[in-house]
Formats: structure tokens, C-alpha cells, sequence
């Protein structure tokens, strides 16, 4: 069917121990869409994507990819997709066309096509001139695009990217931003995960955040911002006002604004003010101000009061092991413990 969704995940569980990694997780993601999955260190995001990509079992519920069920047909769901993890996972005494080479034959391409395709993604992906470079003397950014494309060989349909640019500096950043934006354009599917909000801001069609292994909000960017409103900032010329200042934007707002310094803020209901009605009434009283705008939140702001923590990287990594595990153990995804004050079940707000 042309609207089923090419990812599609129906009250997923798992277990690691003690530790519920995921607890009824729902997923939907449209083909040819960028879905951007969110939440604190330890909410499930990478189990969830193991999972899809066959690299994990669910304890119970059902998962489809491109079409097949991720537990009956791994082989299927498997020659369809392509997986960039936490870490890269390239070679690094080997060049990078070698690298892309021997991807290309433990995909079972031919020798000739397999070094055809190593040659095509170095040219698209700007690597050509570094090609038979040795990757160790790579950039982190150069290394991380060449892991990346090691994903591409097979032309997947679906690409999960697992922190894709964690560690990563502005401009290497970007670079990936820019991959990943021409995968899209040619078709394929990312499933996105990061705790760089701006990232999911510019890349994501959708938004999914979860935590505690379950979603608890999801939709555009646009509307999760516009579910918890826009604010109101007045920069006062003189601070002396500011008593006045904030009964006049209490009138308008219905809600005592916050005073730093100068600046007044309060929460607005999308759309229930006028800039020229606050600067007016801001006159009427006396008050002068040198500055007055509305400001959209940003996903950080909607990140923050959906869970109740900040979206910091884990500089040990984001979804890491237990301390003490083996290499290649699987990934507790324990939830973080709820501060007090805090919800241990949180409550879902789906915004359409």
C-alpha cells in the first residue's frame, strides 16, 4: 500500500534485567521522510533502532521494515536497509576507497561493481581526493562521512543513523546535515536519532520523543513548538518600570511575566496578541520600551518540559552499556531515575 509506513513498530518491549528499555513503543515513519527519534540518554532510542535493523530481539510486540516483519524476515529487511551507528566502523589502516571496497564485497556485490560503487560515493560525497588516503589521517568529519556511505553501498530504502554526529564540529556537522538531505532527496528513509536538537530542528519531517521506552510526544517541529506557545520578550529602557511593565503584560497574557534585568517574558497562546496592542498599552502606562518581540520556543524548550531534563550529550556517549560490560554487550537503555518532582510514567501529548 502507498501510505503504509516504511518503518513501523507496534507495542515493542524489551528487557534487559531488571531494566524495561522499551515499554510499548508505537512508530510510524513515512517513505522518503527524515523521522527524527529523541530522548535523554537511556530512553530506549537504541534499542529501538537495533531492533529494526535486526540487531535485537523485541520481547514482545511487531516491527515491519520496507515491508517485512523485522523477526520472520531479517535476511529481507536486512538487503533493504543501511545502519550508521554510535561509532564508526571503518578501518582505519585502510584507505578509504579500500574501505568502500571491502564493504562492497561483504555485500557480495562483484569485485568490478564493487569498486565502481566505491568510486561513485567518493565523488558524490566529496571524499575522491582524500580516496587513497589512509582513514587514520582523516578529520573526524571526513571519517564520519566515509562511515556513513559504507551504509550506502547497497542503495538502502531505509538508513538508521544512530548519533550521526556526536563529537563532531560545526562544519562536519553540516557536511552530514547535507548527506543526509540528498539521501532524502533521492528516496531513501532516515530514522534519525540525536540529542542535538538543532539537528533534528533542520532535518526532521517528524518528530518522535520518547522516554522511559515509550513515546510521550510526536509531530513536525513546528507544531510540538507550537504546543507549548510562543513568548512574549519586552526589553525595558529603564528597569525602574518593570512593576508597571508586568501588570501590563499580566492584563494581556493572563500570566505574571518573568523579570531578568530588563527583559520581561511571559507565555502566549499562539496568535493571542498583537505587537502593536503590547506597545500601546506598554505607552498608556508609561513605560518605554526599547524592545518587544514574540519569540517561538525552540525543541530544547519542548524537550525540557516534555521530560524534565536537559538535552546535553552524555560524554561517555549517548545509550552506553552498563559500566563493566563486554564489548559488543547489549545496551541497558536503563531509564534515567526521575528527580523529585518528576513523573515516572509520563503522559503522552500527540500534536497533529
Amino acid at each position: 500500500m502507498p501510505d503504509e509506513p516504511i518503518v513501523l513498530a507496534e507495542a515493542l518491549h524489551k528487557r534487559f534485567g531488571d531494566t524495561n528499555a522499551l515499554d510499548g513503543l508505537d512508530l510510524a515513519v513515512a517513505p522518503g521522510t527524515v523521522c527524527g527519534l529523541l530522548g535523554p540518554n537511556g530512553a530506549g532510542k537504541t534499542t529501538a533502532v537495533r531492533i529494526l535493523a535486526t540487531l535485537a530481539d523485541a520481547d514482545s510486540g511487531r516491527a515491519r521494515v520496507a515491508g517485512y516483519d523485522v523477526a520472520a524476515r531479517p535476511d529481507e529487511v536486512r538487503a533493504r536497509i543501511g545502519l550508521a551507528g554510535q561509532y564508526a566502523a571503518v578501518d582505519e589502516k585502510l584507505t578509504g576507497r579500500g574501505n568502500l571496497r571491502l564493504f562492497g564485497r561483504l555485500y557480495h556485490l562483484p569485485r568490478r561493481e564493487a569498486h565502481r560503487r566505491a568510486d561513485e560515493l567518493l565523488e558524490r560525497f566529496g571524499l575522491m581526493d582524500a580516496a587513497d588516503r589512509q582513514v587514520q589521517g582523516y578529520s573526524g568529519g571526513m571519517r564520519r562521512r566515509l562511515d556513513l556511505i559504507t551504509s550506502l553501498i547497497l542503495r538502502p530504502q531505509v538508513l538508521f543513523l544512530d548519533e550521526p554526529t556526536t563529537g563532531l564540529d560545526p562544519r562536519s556537522r553540516g557536511e552530514i546535515w547535507d548527506a543526509v538531505r540528498g539521501l532524502v532527496a533521492d528516496g531513501t528513509t532516515v530514522l534519525l536519532t540525536t540529542q542535538y536538537l538543532e539537528e533534528a530542528d533542520r532535518l526532521a519531517d517528524d518528530v518522535v520523543v520518547i522516554d522511559h521506552g515509550r513515546v510521550i510526544a510526536d509531530g513536525t517541529p513546528d507544531r510540538l513548538k507550537a504546543s507549548i506557545g510562543d513568548r512574549l520578550d519586552v526589553v525595558l529602557a529603564d528597569p525602574a518600570g518593570a512593576g508597571d511593565a508586568a501588570r501590563v503584560l499580566a492584563g494581556i497574557a493572563g500570566a505574571h511575566p518573568a523579570l531578568d534585568g530588563a527583559r520581561l517574558t511571559v507565555p502566549l497562546a499562539r496568535g493571542a496578541v498583537r505587537l502593536a496592542d503590547v506597545v500601546r498599552e506598554l505607552d498608556r502606562a508609561g513605560v518605554t520600551a526599547d524592545d518587544v518581540g514574540l519569540r517561538r520556543p525552540t525543541l530544547d524548550e519542548v524537550f525540557l518540559r516534555l521530560t524534565g531534563r536537559d538535552t546535553e550529550p552524555d560524554p561517555a556517549g549517548p545509550d552506553t552499556a552498563e559500566p563493566g560490560a563486554e564489548p559488543g554487550a547489549e545496551p541497558t537503555d536503563e531509564p534515567a531515575r526521575p528527580d523529585a518532582g518528576e513523573t515516572a510514567e509520563p503522559r503522552k501529548e500527540t500534536v497533529r
